[in-house]
């Protein structure tokens, strides 16, 4: 088991104010992403990167290992994933492991057996650098529309215009819930959306990126459905 969860959780959020410590659920929303990489037996730390010293502390109130704080210039709303990851490895150095998975501290869909399937992927593909969570987008994105200056609507492939949708290759998003890395991989800077990124698909079902306060009430519904079908606890 020598690998490190990583979760990113900043305390500046713009458009759902606090939004690692608001309650989902009734429990502080970066709790769920804690419990989770912790239960999954496949972390030898968990480890959150924050600069906030509210976050740190309930952080380590639910397990998780702050060793050290976030500088402010990483801290703000154009600092990428890819960046906090490289600080993170470097201020753990020391640390001996192989594996890295960035783990968002908005996630409460998640489920530990697509954390599984991630971490089996890499190890069996070792030419590889990331496997992450993706899935499909409900309709072939070759059909999209958007509007013109005047306000119409038009197509944004018309090449695509009369093409039957069952006969358009399916396309996929990132599902922003996990990205296992090797460690070598972050340092270099490997390209996370490349051939050298394998998926992990997750259904549409269980996929809820939260930014807005129309994705978080989506999610408390999405949630509410799957725990009382029992799919979640």
């Amino acid at each position: 088991m020598n690998n490190v969860a990583i979760i990113p959780a900043r305390g500046g959020s713009k458009r759902i104010p606090r939004k690692n410590l608001k309650p989902f659920d009734g429990v502080p929303m970066i709790a769920r992403s804690i419990k989770t990489a912790l239960d999954s037996g496949l972390f030898a730390h968990v480890v959150v990167s924050t600069d906030d010293d509210e976050i740190a502390e309930l952080a380590r109130a639910c397990g998780a290992q702050v060793p050290f704080m976030r500088p402010a210039a990483l801290a703000d709303d154009f600092t990428g994933t890819a960046a906090v990851m490289v600080h993170a490895l470097q201020s753990l150095q020391d640390q001996d492991f192989d594996f890295a998975c960035c783990l968002y501290a908005t996630a409460p869909l998640l489920q530990t057996r697509f954390l599984q399937q991630g971490m089996a992927l890499l190890e069996q593909h070792p030419d590889k650098s990331f496997a992450f969570s993706v899935c499909d987008f409900g309709f072939p994105v070759q059909r999209a529309l958007t509007l013109d200056e005047a306000g119409a609507l038009t197509a944004l492939y018309p090449q695509f215009r009369e093409t039957r949708s069952q006969d358009l290759p399916p396309a996929y998003q990132d599902a922003g819930q996990f990205y296992w890395g090797r460690r070598s991989a972050w340092m270099r800077g490997d390209v996370l959306y490349s051939p050298q990124s394998l998926p992990v698909i997750l259904p549409r079902y269980l996929v809820q990126d939260i930014d807005t306060f129309e994705d978080w009430k989506r999610a408390e519904y999405l949630y509410a459905a799957l725990k009382a079908g029992g799919e979640l606890q």
